[in-house]
């Protein structure tokens, strides 16, 4: 009978200490959200996404050459990071029982853990230094390593996720196993991999680290991938840290989109995930 009060309280207590620990990392998102949604909105204007910046000093300006250059690049690198992620996926899930898939597990989540500036710096030493020059590839390079990790844990998690049975009935009816993956396992865990990619798109999406090092930036419109090119993030970077009070506010309201941006990414994520449980 004192073992069962005993656990009781306990349950009771750990209850108590795991919700106000949700509470506290909620309280906190929320902070952080509202803070920048609100000093964010009070800038915002229409013209601010369609004028491009104007010389230091000279108040106005907006962030078109910023929007353009983010999404050449965040285009480059889902184009490149997103099929080899999946099929790194596909491979960890499917064929991935020896020694060999045991490694690329680990080094997928020991990249996951690897800070974004060293990302920076790889593709600085592998790229830039031997272009001679900054350029929108490198940025799209580095992009596309942070995401590659993240996406392809996630193409694996959902395929395993998909049941055996559906396997064993194609197979039965003398399916190849490559056909039997591609035409019933993938389909099956489309929402989960699609889950991911939009997932390691918000993350990439506000990363600042290994654009220094790559994209440079850029105050004119290019969308030329070989030259320095600007970004969203580069662009708030540089802005906080100047002595200009309207180019603070500038930073404020890129800070806004950005975050809307990423918010929006991800409750279409999440709705992507709850479908594909339900199905």
């Amino acid at each position: 009978m004192r073992t069962t009060r005993r656990r009781r309280l306990i349950n009771r207590v750990m209850l108590v200490l795991c919700g106000a620990a949700a509470a506290l990392g909620s309280a906190i998102l929320l902070v952080l959200l509202g803070f920048v949604l609100v000093n964010g909105f009070r800038y915002v204007r229409p013209s601010f996404l369609t004028q491009m910046p104007t010389p230091m000093g000279v108040p106005g300006g907006g962030i078109a050459n910023s929007l353009a250059g983010s999404a050449v690049m965040v285009l480059i690198a889902c184009t490149w990071g997103i099929p080899l992620a999946v099929g790194i996926g596909i491979y960890l899930a499917e064929y991935g029982r020896g020694s060999l898939g045991t490694t690329v597990r680990f080094v997928s989540d020991v990249l996951v853990g690897v800070p974004s500036i060293v990302v920076g710096m790889f593709a600085y030493s592998l790229i830039v230094i031997r272009a001679g020059d900054f350029s929108a590839l490198a940025g799209a390079f580095a992009l596309g390593f942070i995401l590659l990790p993240i996406v392809a844990r996630t193409t694996e998690e959902s395929l395993r996720l998909v049941p055996r049975d559906l396997r064993e009935a194609s197979l039965a009816l003398g399916v190849p196993r490559w056909r039997t993956t591609l035409g019933v396992a993938v389909p099956a865990a489309s929402a989960g991999i699609v889950t991911g990619a939009m997932l390691g798109l918000s993350r990439v999406a506000g990363e600042t680290a290994p654009l220094l090092f790559t994209a440079l930036g850029n105050n004119f419109f290019n969308l030329d991938p070989t030259r320095p090119t600007a970004a969203l993030t580069l662009s708030i970077y540089t802005s906080a840290l100047s002595p200009f009070d309207y180019l603070h506010e500038q930073a404020w309201a890129a800070s806004f989109f950005l975050l809307v941006f990423v918010l929006i990414i991800n409750v279409l994520a999440r709705r992507l995930a709850v479908r594909g449980v339900r199905r």
